[in-house]
């Protein structure tokens, strides 16, 4: 891949971090118009009871508001929400106890934009998983098609059949928490699989 063309992600999935090893640069796209539904504003992982969505609250949006734009409330202690369910679903993990302090500060912090949040949670990740990548932001927005991209913005999607196994990348599985209970769930957020794996994370990407 030459340059990687994605939309901004909260705690991404697993297929979003394969393709940013594989690219020379990449871009997250600000101009676009803020989708629902989507990994831009959510992230799945694996909960004692199955596959728990965590979902970041946003001030209503109409369809022309740009995903730089879309501002986070806090009208709900979705923060405090979310590290518990973190916590109930990896304080057994192996190297839970090694990466959640860097974890921690996102919520905590009251970001005003989202865009901002998924940037710095990318930033940290990245470094986490020791991928010196400079991530970019769109200046303007890149139509499809655009020469010199590889444009994934619509391709990582929650939706059924959109994850890493129909992309080209690898789906290699590992020993997820409940496995006792649950079969493998694959493209899960890369939390699964840093706090099953830890440093191998990385290699297994």
């Amino acid at each position: 891949m030459n340059n990687l063309l994605l939309t901004t992600a909260y705690f991404p999935p697993i297929s979003y971090f394969s393709a940013i090893t594989q690219a020379t640069q990449v871009t997250i796209e600000q101009y676009e118009n803020f989708g629902k539904q989507s990994y831009r504003n959510r992230c799945n992982i694996m909960a004692a009871n199955g596959v728990l969505a965590l979902t970041v609250p946003v001030v209503k949006a109409n369809s022309k508001t740009l995903t730089k734009d879309l501002k986070i409330t806090y009208a709900t202690p979705w923060q405090k929400l979310h590290f518990k369910g973190i916590e109930s679903a990896y304080k057994n993990s192996p190297y839970y106890e090694y990466y959640i302090d860097d974890i921690e500060p996102f919520f905590r912090k009251r970001e005003a934009f989202l865009l901002d949040l998924n940037q710095g949670i990318l930033n940290a990740l990245l470094k986490m998983l020791g991928i010196g990548k400079e991530i970019l932001l769109t200046t303007d927005y890149v139509p499809a098609g655009t020469p010199g991209y590889t444009d994934l913005r619509d391709a990582i999607h929650p939706k059924k059949g959109q994850g890493a196994e129909n992309m080209g990348f690898p789906v290699r599985p590992y020993r997820q928490v409940f496995c006792d209970r649950t079969p493998f769930v694959p493209d899960l957020s890369i939390l699964d699989m840093l706090f099953c794996c830890g440093p191998a994370t990385k290699e297994m990407l």
